[in-house]
């Protein structure tokens, strides 16, 4: 891989990992656009820890408050707005762990194709609109108990499938358990925290398990920009949401499902 290829999967990566159009969608297809090789699991290892860094850096103050409420709370402290929004990120994890455990390697040999991603982005796009039209209840995330939590990780879980986009998929069921999209979209980046961690460990396991040539220079590189990126999306998307629909994701998704289900039928 030389780096020009590099910085496109890179960029790719760190635009689409927490906008609502699909990393794993898109770094299916843009390969096969140009006729590019499988980058391969030490390149999705480092541009994974790209975008870890760059939700985990953008949201330092939140995830800080987190973890010192949380183990306050398990050292008999009493329970927070902290330590229950870093219970509810656990508990929305677990889902989405299981089937990855369970279906990860049969995703990756079934469903990693073009025409995936094309009935996915589709039939995603038509749901996002749907759902992004229900006006919010008020609710905030305080207000989610264990069962709204569980419908979120599992709507998470889905987002396994390639064309499915994990934030998207979260932020619609936040809406559907009657958050603002501001508040939906914080919980959604929160969570990518240690599904992100997880997807990242098992990657970088396989990979140890592999006699896979490393060029670090290359990797180093993706791991950085495709960071910065990632950053720069997050918070161009976190004001874009407080102010607009998700309309124009929906419709890009429809028009994308259109063409590749047209093109690959």
């Amino acid at each position: 891989m030389d780096l020009i290829q590099a910085a496109v999967l890179a960029f790719v990566q760190g635009f689409t990992e927490f906008l609502p159009i699909s990393s794993s969608g898109h770094l299916v297809l843009v390969p096969k656009l140009f006729g590019w090789e499988d980058q391969g699991l030490a390149f999705d290892v480092a541009v994974h820890v790209g975008s870890l860094l760059a939700v985990v850096i953008y949201f330092w103050h939140d995830v800080c408050a987190i973890i010192s409420a949380v183990r306050h709370n398990l050292l008999g402290g009493a329970a927070t707005v902290e330590s229950r929004l870093g219970w509810s990120v656990l508990f929305a994890t677990i889902p989405v762990g299981l089937v990855g455990l369970l279906l990860n390697n049969w995703i990756e040999l079934n469903l990693r194709s073009v025409a995936t991603v094309g009935i996915a982005s589709l039939l995603f796009g038509i749901v996002l609109w749907i759902i992004d039209k229900r006006g919010s209840q008020g609710r905030s995330l305080p207000d989610l108990n264990l069962k709204d939590v569980l419908i979120i990780g599992c709507a998470q879980a889905i987002a396994l499938v390639p064309g499915v986009s994990r934030s998207g998929m979260t932020i619609m069921a936040g809406r559907l358990m009657g958050l603002e999209r501001p508040s939906a979209a914080r919980f959604s980046f929160l969570m990518s925290i240690p599904v992100i961690v997880l997807a990242g460990g098992l990657k970088t396991f396989e990979l140890s398990q592999s006699d896979v040539t490393v060029n670090w220079d290359v990797l180093i590189f993706a791991l950085v920009f495709s960071g910065l990126v990632a950053y720069a999306c997050i918070h161009w998307f976190l004001r874009f949401i407080a102010r607009y629909t998700m309309a124009p994701f929906a419709i890009y998704l429809m028009i994308l499902g259109v063409l590749l289900i047209g093109f690959f039928r």
